[in-house]
This record gives structure tokens, sequence and C-alpha cells, in this order.
């Protein structure tokens, strides 16, 4: 059985840089992973009002946990990037900064202004899903 997630682009409405759909055949088993967060190895948020920044600390928080899943970005079928920000140009940075993370693998995602998130100075949070053979 082919175990490969199939990202799925359309023809028919707007290029964009993320696929409309991602299939995921069965035998796989879905990982639903908690909203990376900007956190430290101490557990605070930097403080900092650079979005880049944030956004690259939970990539790197969403690596890790993945890994503990015996999972990589290769696996992720969906992301939900959320931003505390009222500003478009925010949205963008924080968008460019986890896309470039993920290369090629541009899954299905949802970019979100948020008014605020869960921890003190928080800008960037990054919701997934991923799909792994099971064990």
């Amino acid at each position: 059985m082919d175990k490969k997630i199939s990202l799925i682009h359309s023809t028919k409405l707007a290029q964009v840089d993320y696929a409309y759909a991602s299939r995921v055949p069965a035998g796989l088993d879905l990982l639903f992973l908690a909203g990376a967060c900007p956190l430290t190895n101490e557990g605070v948020v930097p403080e900092s009002s650079d979005y880049e920044l944030q956004a690259n600390l939970c990539v790197e928080n969403l690596k890790e946990a993945l890994k503990e899943c015996g999972a990589t970005l290769k696996d992720v079928v969906y992301t939900r990037v959320l931003v505390a920000t009222q500003n478009q140009a925010d949205l963008v940075t924080a968008w460019e900064t986890i896309r470039k993370e993920f290369g090629a693998h541009d899954v299905p995602s949802t970019l979100s202004g948020v008014t605020v998130l869960g921890y003190r100075n928080q800008l960037v949070e990054l919701e997934a899903v991923a799909a792994v053979e099971n064990k």
C-alpha cells in the first residue's frame, strides 16, 4: 500500500503558495498537535515584538514535538497559524517565516489574525495535524 500523503493543488482556483487540500491514505495514524508556542526551554516567551523570531521558535518547537512522535515536517498534513495583530504585514511575516521552513511541502494552511494568545508577550502560535505509519 502506498502510504504517501498527497497534497492537492487546484487548477481552477487561484494559484497560491500552499495546497488546497491533503489526502491521507488509509493505514496512517493522525497526530493532532497542540499549538506550538514560541516558548524557550525555560518555558517563557521572549520579550520581543519580532514576529519572525517567534514564528521560527514555534517551528522549532513543532519540530521537536513531531520528532518525539516519530514524525517530521514532511508528515504534516495541515497547519493553522495564529498571529496576535491587527496589522496584515505581521501576518505575512509570520506566514513567510513558517512557509520557508516547510519548503516544497506546502501543506494546506489557515492564517488568522487574533486579538491575543495564551502566553504573556506571545505573538504567534502554530497548530498542526500530521500523519504517520501506525506502529
